[in-house]
């Protein structure tokens, strides 16, 4: 018998991070690293005192209630935390933990790639050149938009948002934001603010949306607010693919109303959506905005330092319930 508390990790994590995990926890994986069903998921936490998923593992009000009372802590591997149904953990008093701060140069990352692959047509080029049809050049062949100068419409303006800005920043671009709250002008460092989503979107030449999937923030970007952008704007998103209605954005990229769009997240995942696959003006990548090798270890490594804090007694930094 050990005294460990008993932890499910779900999903498969970095390797520096699951010896840590095994060290202190007596641990119980997902071995072949399957999303599991609502149905695998309950009978995988019936029997352990804590969980480390990811925002693959939905924690809906349903799967919260059939929680065991033994289970005192989900310590999420993740930022977003819109996989769980923060009200219901809170009523089972289930601590619910995430992991902000260590991803956001990551994403930042991914942010200038998806706004650099639209605007200078990234998947148009790349798949004409690995499918043998770059047969032909003139002044007019694949002309894109030039982001340099252009003014760079960050939609909150938390941590990824602010080093996305600084990123931007190094195109020469004109940093624009709207946020719940204004930031202190040491943090602002000169961008303009704006206190509604309609005036930012006026003068987004690059659209970037960096907040949370939220009941109210779900289809945030739609036929309406689209159209407030400048003509042949671009949208990129590395947050959440739910503020995104992508029929209107699929109408908006066929009429040439935006120029391109630059997506890590989609409404369905994984498979993303047929309909914007099918645009040449769509540069896409998997959800994949934390990927590197640095970050993941270090969100294993927060989540796991939220799990120590708690089963020692102390407040988790990153309790959010």
């Amino acid at each position: 018998m050990t005294d460990k508390p008993v932890l499910l990790i779900p999903r498969k994590l970095a390797p520096a991070v699951l010896v840590r995990a095994q060290a202190t926890y007596d641990v119980i994986l997902n071995e072949d690293d399957h999303v599991m069903t609502r149905d695998e998921l309950v009978a995988a936490c019936q029997n352990v005192d804590a969980v480390l998923p990811c925002h693959s593992e939905h924690f809906n009000a349903e799967v919260v209630a059939a929680l065991p009372a033994r289970l005192k802590i989900i310590a999420n591997h993740s930022v977003g935390v819109d996989h769980v149904d923060l009200g219901a953990a809170k009523a089972r008093g289930i601590v619910v933990t995430n992991t902000p701060d260590v991803l956001s140069d990551a994403t930042a990352e991914i942010a200038m790639l998806c706004m650099l692959g639209a605007a200078r047509r990234g998947s148009e080029g790349d798949r004409m050149v690995r499918e043998g049809r770059w047969n032909f050049w003139s002044p007019a062949f694949m002309v894109g938009r030039q982001v340099t100068g252009r003014r760079f419409g960050v939609l909150g303006m938390g941590r990824v948002g602010q080093i996305t800005a600084d990123r931007a920043r190094g195109f020469g671009m004109e940093i624009h934001y709207h946020n719940r709250s204004r930031l202190s002008p040491d943090k602002e460092k000169g961008a303009i603010f704006h206190d509604t989503v309609e005036s930012l979107l006026a003068v987004s030449d690059v659209l970037s949306l960096h907040c949370p999937s939220t009941p109210e923030t779900t289809g945030l970007i739609n036929a309406r607010t689209l159209d407030l952008l400048p003509e042949r704007a671009i949208l990129v998103n590395t947050a959440r693919g739910a503020l995104v209605d992508e029929d209107a954005l699929v109408a908006a990229l066929k009429s040439g109303r935006l120029f391109a769009a630059g997506l890590d997240v989609f409404r369905d995942e994984p498979g993303g959506n047929p309909a914007l696959a099918d645009l040449d003006n769509v540069f896409m990548l998997p959800h994949i905005g934390s990927a590197t090798f640095e970050t993941r270890d270090a969100m294993g490594f927060r989540a796991l330092d939220n799990l120590d804090a708690f089963f020692a007694g102390d407040a988790p930094v990153d309790r959010l319930v």
